[in-house]
Formats: structure tokens, sequence, C-alpha cells
């Protein structure tokens, strides 16, 4: 064989294999976007690097693969939806103590779903492996219940949250009925 054609050779397989890896990396993409949804673009905006916000995503689904998530059982899952349904009938007439209790009660339904409650960013990442179109919902009411903590909400900011809680919480039960109230009121709000 002339030298030539071992070069040629060499330049085909090197581009073979720079074709393929260009192809793994796009399916890994097209892979970790479609599992997560919109938390696929904050990532990458929070990291500032697709690359970064790729490993990160990752190494996230892999730890919370680690966890021992399940089902809440039928008494279990009715006496959450018991308490949301007190929460917000508290709502009207006190909605900061009904706000702060609706927090609560998103941590304790974690819990029993066999999430791990540390800090709120981990307790979002590790919700948006398994629950990507409601973890924007998550911060959103997070947000204003950290504003609220410091008195600089209206009332129509706390019930805003309580939209954004809802819709996590009907997820987090598995309710399709709490769920499609909150979508439909979140929709109009």
């Amino acid at each position: 064989m002339n030298t030539s054609a071992v070069v040629t050779i060499v330049v085909v397989v090197i581009a073979a294999v720079i074709v393929l890896a260009w192809l793994a990396v796009n399916q890994r993409s097209k892979r970790l976007r479609e599992r997560f949804g919109p938390e696929y673009s904050w990532t990458v905006e929070e990291t500032g690097s697709r690359m970064r916000a790729e490993a990160k995503l990752q190494k996230l689904q892999k730890r919370v693969e680690d966890f021992r998530i399940t089902p809440l059982s039928s008494e279990t899952r009715a006496r959450f939806v018991a308490g949301w349904h007190k929460i917000q009938s508290r709502f009207v007439d006190d909605p900061r103590s009904a706000l702060t209790e609706a927090d609560k009660l998103i941590q304790e339904i974690m819990t029993a779903r066999g999430y791990p409650v540390t800090e709120f960013e981990q307790r979002a990442a590790d919700i948006s492996v398994d629950h990507p179109l409601v973890v924007e919902q998550y911060r959103a009411g997070h947000e204003i219940s950290l504003r609220h903590a410091q008195g600089r909400v209206s009332t129509e900011d706390m019930r805003q949250a309580m939209i954004h809680y809802r819709t996590l919480f009907a997820e987090l039960a598995d309710e399709p009925e709490l769920a499609r109230t909150a979508t439909a009121r979140s929709a109009r709000a």
C-alpha cells in the first residue's frame, strides 16, 4: 500500500470517528432536552454552557435514580389532599399562614414520596428529573415565599404562589383533577 492510500484511509477513519462522536453528542443532547424540557434550557442558562449543563443534568439524573421514589398509598394521598384543601380554604382569611403551610406541605409530600428534603435549589433540581414541567412552578412559588418571609408581597403575589404550589402538589400527589384545575387557573392568571 502506498503512502497516499494509507493517508486516505486514516483521514476517512478519523472523519468517521468525528461524525460518530458528533452524532452521539447530539443524541445525548436530544434525550436530555426531551427528558428535562424547560429545565434543560434553564440549566444551560444557569451554567453558561451546554456541555456543563448536560453534565450537570446527567449527574442529577444518576443521583435521583438512587432515590427510592414511591407512589403515595391511597390513604396517604387522601391525607395530603385533605391537608391541601384545608390550607386553600384558610387562604381567604389568612393568606400569609396559608402560604407558609403550603410550602411545608410541599416538603412533606416530597419526603413521603422519597425525595430528600435538602436546601431549596437541590430540592428543585431533584424534582426536575421526574417532574420537569412543574419545577418552574415550584421555583416561582418559592421565590414569592422568600419575598413573603421578608414582608414584601401582596395578597395577589401570595395567590400566585399558591397556584404555583398547587401545580406541583397535584403532580406529586398524582391528583389529575387537582392538576387540571391548577393548570386551567394558571393559564388564566
